[in-house]
C-alpha cells in the first residue's frame, strides 16, 4: 500500500540570502505540514526573522524555492498578496489600535478588505458580531470588548494582537517572541491560546524561553548560521551536541 503524500502547506528548499557579503540564509530548508505548530530557536543572528520576512515577502531572497499550499510561489508575490493568500504575522512588540476598543480592534481586522470609516461607523452584521465573539473568547478577552486596547495589560495586548490575526482567518501564523516581556502567568496563558489553535491552523513560533518552547513545542527547528542544525522534540534538540556547542554555549571537549 502506497503511503499517504505529506500536505505540506509550507516548503522552503536550498534558500539563499546575502546582505553586503553577510549570508544570513544558508541552503535553507524547511519542510511544515498543515496544522502543524512548529517552534523555531537559535541563537541571535542565526537568521530567524530574515526566514520569517523571506516567508512573507518582506525580503527576496537570492536564490531556492519557497511555496505555499503545494503550489504558489511566494517569491514572485507582493507582501499584501502574500497576506490575502492566509498568511499572517505578529512581530515581538504588539501593534493595536491603543485608542480603540478590543472589539473595533478585531472589526478593523475581520478578513475582507474596508476603510476604517467604514468599519467602525457601518452597522456591524450579526455575522461579524458573531465572528468577533468567538475570537474574543478563543484569546480571553471577552470581559475586555469595550476596554480601550491601550489600557491592557502587555500580556492582554499581545492575546489581542494574536485575535487580530485570527480575525482574517488565516491559514498560517507566523508569531514572533510573543512570550517577550510577560509574566509567567501571562507567559502560562499565552502557550494554552497558541495550544488552542494546533490544528485549526498552521503556526509557526520564534522562541527565547525555553520554559515556554517546552509548554507549547511539538516539533523544535534549531537554525543556526542561516540553515537548519537539527530538529525534533525539545528533549532531542536539548540533548544534541551540536546545539549545545552553538546555542546553549557549551563546547565539546578534547
Amino acid at each position: 500500500m502506497t503511503a499517504p503524500i505529506p500536505q505540506f502547506i509550507l516548503v522552503l528548499e536550498d534558500v539563499n540570502k546575502t546582505f553586503d557579503g553577510f549570508k544570513a540564509i544558508s541552503n535553507l530548508t524547511f519542510y511544515m505540514d498543515e496544522g502543524e505548530l512548529r517552534t523555531i530557536i537559535g541563537p541571535n543572528g542565526a537568521g530567524k526573522s530574515t526566514m520569517m520576512d523571506i516567508i512573507t515577502g518582506r525580503t527576496r531572497p537570492d536564490t531556492g524555492k519557497v511555496e505555499f499550499e503545494r503550489d504558489t510561489d511566494l517569491t514572485r508575490l507582493k507582501e499584501h498578496e502574500i497576506n490575502r493568500l492566509g498568511i499572517g504575522r505578529k512581530f515581538q512588540t504588539p501593534s493595536v489600535y491603543i485608542h480603540h476598543t478590543v472589539f473595533e480592534n478585531l472589526l478593523l481586522s475581520l478578513k475582507g478588505s474596508r476603510s476604517v470609516f467604514t468599519a467602525l461607523f457601518s452597522r456591524t452584521t450579526s455575522e461579524q458580531r458573531d465572528r468577533i465573539a468567538t475570537v474574543l473568547e478563543t484569546i480571553g478577552l471577552t470581559h475586555k470588548a469595550e476596554a480601550l486596547a491601550g489600557s491592557l495589560s502587555h500580556g492582554q495586548k499581545q492575546w489581542l494582537e494574536i485575535g487580530m490575526l485570527l480575525a482574517q482567518d488565516p491559514k498560517l501564523l507566523l508569531v514572533d517572541e510573543p512570550a517577550a516581556g510577560m509574566t509567567d502567568e501571562e507567559t502560562h496563558k499565552t502557550g494554552e491560546l497558541l495550544l488552542s489553535l494546533e490544528g485549526k491552523h498552521s503556526i509557526i513560533v520564534i522562541e527565547h524561553d525555553m520554559t515556554f518552547v517546552r509548554q507549547i513545542a511539538r516539533k523544535v527547528t534549531v537554525l543556526h548560521q542561516g540553515t537548519v542544525l537539527c530538529e525534533g522534540s525539545v528533549d532531542e534538540v536539548q540533548n544534541d551536541e551540536r546545539v549545545k556547542e552553538v546555542y546553549l554555549g557549551r563546547k565539546k571537549k578534547n
